[in-house]
C-alpha cells in the first residue's frame, strides 16, 4: 500500500506536486497574524524593560546624590555634580533634579493629588515616554513620569503613588 501511494507521486507531473495558491495565501495570512500578536507583546515587553531601567538609573542617582550630602554637607545643585549630568533616561530625555532648598518658589517642586510636595530633600524623575511632565503627579503629562517620592523610599510610576 505504502508502495503504490509512493508511486502515484512519482507519476503525477511536477506541477501538481507544489503548494496551491490558496495554500500558499493562508500560509502568510496566518504567518501575518503571528507576527502581529508576536509584535505586541514584544512592544509591552520593551517598554516593561525601559520602565525597569528608569527605577535602576534613579536608584543609582539617588545613592550618589545621598552620598555627595554626607560627604560634604549639603546637596549638589546638579546631577553634574555627582556625575550624572549627561545620563539619558530609557525614552532619550534627561534626568530632572531640582534641589528644594535652592528652588525659586513652591511651584517648582513635584506634588501629590493634595498639592503637598512629595519630597522635602530634592525632587529627581525621570519625564517618562512622553517627555513632559507637570509638577502635580495628577496632570496627565506627569501620570506616565517615573519619580523618587517620600524622600526616596518610594521610586515608580506617577501614577502609582
Amino acid at each position: 500500500m505504502r508502495l503504490a501511494a509512493h508511486r502515484a507521486l512519482q507519476l503525477r507531473p511536477p506541477m501538481q506536486r507544489g503548494m496551491t495558491l490558496l495554500e500558499l495565501m493562508l500560509a502568510v495570512v496566518m504567518l501575518g497574524i503571528l507576527m502581529a500578536v508576536g509584535y505586541a507583546g514584544y512592544g509591552r515587553v520593551v517598554e516593561r524593560m525601559r520602565i525597569s531601567r528608569a527605577f535602576a538609573d534613579i536608584s543609582d542617582i539617588q545613592l550618589a546624590v545621598d552620598k555627595f550630602e554626607l560627604n560634604r554637607g549639603v546637596l549638589p545643585s546638579s546631577l553634574n555634580e555627582v556625575g550624572f549630568g549627561g545620563l539619558l533616561d530609557p525614552w532619550g530625555g534627561a534626568y530632572q533634579y531640582l534641589n528644594i532648598a535652592e528652588a525659586m518658589g513652591p511651584g517648582a517642586v513635584r506634588k501629590d493629588r493634595n498639592l503637598v510636595p512629595i519630597n522635602t530633600d530634592y525632587d529627581l524623575y525621570s519625564m517618562g515616554p512622553d517627555g513632559q511632565s507637570q509638577p502635580p503627579l495628577t496632570a496627565a503629562r506627569s501620570r506616565d513620569d517615573i519619580v523618587r517620592a517620600n524622600d526616596g523610599r518610594f521610586i515608580g510610576k506617577a501614577a502609582d503613588y
